[in-house]
């Protein structure tokens, strides 16, 4: 791994004990090379670390004044990496602010030692002149890891290589906001990437490999993304990096947890990204920022973007996606519709059941955002929440009861005496809101199928190919299930549901 240009992954792992660090150690299979990080350990042994190992290993012992856990004397700690240094271990790594780096250095002429150094509080102000100050060193790779509070803070990472002039680096940006930097490591030119769950914004390798496809990525790979704030949640990831497989599309597709919209648009000029998924709150704020098409106009926000000859292009498959699994469950034509909420999506369900005949009221807890829905959609508006035997159907075009919220609901103590309740919301499958109509005797339908076709469409709209729909549906399935979210799968991917399972 450590003479090829293509990046490897970098398990971290840890425990309490010895043993739970070998046996987590020896559980890593799907790493190049595995941090072992001794600063996790109430007794550390490097020897006992690095006996039986069948792969390389980096290891590790934290300083507390650099994040990490070791609490003894820094001579305590330089001798533990010393120990595994000379014990063999592939590389050892060390603070570039450690009082002992320059001597350690020295003894070993820097061979097989990782010089790190990691900003937590901020991204500095000048990048390359901290870079530098590592490249300059005598070690053998040097890392660099930032703390990006916006996905732009980690711009200046991908201009590195050229400040590395050949030697070998690891350079990412952590927290949410720094996740690309981890995927698109073969653009930033790093030696490695890290995987694991040790630190804010590292992914599991598993995920890594399979979904976004890390093996696959390289310096030319298109670039497209999800754009929200919460974003880390999206099962978008999953469904358009499968589709992308499946179809031969050399692309990856990222979640990208904006500050604002200045953010995205800064961060996706520096990346020359291709095209993004746009989800709350950015629906309306980036309208500004693009050329909409018709379907964007009519419903006054977007979810999709594409680079143009000319800039941002946007559509909005929303309302399309929307219709799909609904148009399957009931007659639209003279339907009562209350829909729930006053933001992108609620104008773009509006949007499409206004040309179906459907009377539609929009409910805000704000009611002027109701009213500017309203009147701008030419529908109405009324105070929330609906009122009795208001309604047929029943949106939830807000994002309460997403997980991790899940017990949330929107309407709490809701009176469901329509006929069916459309959660919008798709983590979990199924809702607290749905649950709440489910036992009050209406049907219900989920927001999984909407997505996938949504998606579907946007796919198509970037690459001129349709998407494998059931590559997709079943990347969001198991994505799901990873992450604990899949309840009744097989009733949630048959779309609709009665109350008696129908």
């Amino acid at each position: 791994m450590g003479d090829s240009p293509k990046p490897g992954i970098c398990v971290t792992v840890g425990g309490a004990t010895m043993a739970e660090l070998r046996r987590a150690r020896d559980e890593a299979t799907d790493a190049d090379l595995v941090e072992l990080r001794l600063d996790t350990v109430d007794d550390p042994d490097p020897a006992a670390a690095l006996a039986g190992r069948t792969r390389p290993v980096l290891v590790t012992c934290r300083a507390a004044w650099e994040g990490g856990h070791f609490r003894g004397s820094e001579d305590e700690r330089i001798r533990l990496l010393a120990d595994a240094w000379a014990l063999g271990a592939e590389y050892v790594d060390l603070e570039q602010r450690a009082p002992a780096a320059e001597a350690f250095l020295e003894r070993t002429g820097g061979r097989r030692v990782v010089l790190s150094r990691h900003e937590y509080e901020q991204a500095p102000r000048d990048v390359g002149e901290v870079f530098r100050s590592l490249a300059g060193a005598r070690a053998e790779v040097v890392k660099l890891a930032v703390t990006a509070d916006r996905v732009s803070d980690a711009v200046p990472l991908f201009g590195l290589s050229r400040e590395a002039a050949g030697r070998r680096f690891v350079a990412l940006a952590m927290g949410s906001a720094g996740v690309a930097t981890r995927i698109l490591a073969a653009r930033i030119g790093s030696s490695w990437s890290y995987a694991g769950r040790a630190a804010p914004g590292q992914l599991p390798a598993s995920r890594m490999l399979d979904e976004f496809r890390f093996g696959s990525v390289h310096a030319g790979t298109a670039v497209y993304g999800v754009v929200g704030n919460p974003v880390m949640h999206s099962l978008s990831p999953a469904m358009h990096n499968a589709a992308f497989a499946a179809a031969g599309v050399d692309a990856v597709y990222l979640p990208i947890e904006a500050a604002d919209a200045a953010d995205f648009l800064a961060f996706a000029a520096a990346l020359r990204m291709a095209g993004a998924s746009v989800t709350a709150p950015f629906k309306l704020a980036l309208a500004g920022s693009a050329r909409l098409d018709e379907p964007a106009r009519r419903v006054g926000a977007l979810n999709t973007l594409r680079r143009g000859a000319d800039g941002w292009e946007a559509t909005n498959t929303d309302p399309a996606g929307f219709l799909a699994p609904l148009e399957r469950r009931m007659r639209l034509d003279g339907a009562r519709v209350a829909v729930l909420g006053a933001g992108g999506a609620a104008r773009a369900v509006v949007a499409a059941l206004r040309p179906r005949g459907a009377r539609i009221v929009v409910h805000a807890r704000r009611i002027a955002q109701a009213d500017d829905v309203a009147r701008t959609l030419g529908v109405e508006s009324a105070p929330w929440p609906p009122s009795r035997g208001s309604w047929d159907l029943l949106v939830n075009a807000t994002p309460v009861g997403t997980a991790p919220r899940s017990a949330e609901s929107p309407w709490p103590d809701g009176v469901f005496d329509g006929r069916l309740v459309y959660d919008l919301v798709y983590n979990p499958p199924v809702t607290r809101l749905m649950r709440d109509a489910e036992a009050a005797g209406c049907e219900t339908l989920g927001g999984l199928e909407m997505l996938v076709a949504q998606a579907e469409r946007q796919f198509h709209w970037w690459t001129g190919v349709p998407p494998d729909v059931d590559v997709m549906r079943q990347a969001a399935l198991r994505r799901l299930d990873a992450a604990g979210g899949v309840e009744r799968a097989a009733r949630v991917q048959a779309g609709a549901r009665g109350p008696s399972g129908s």
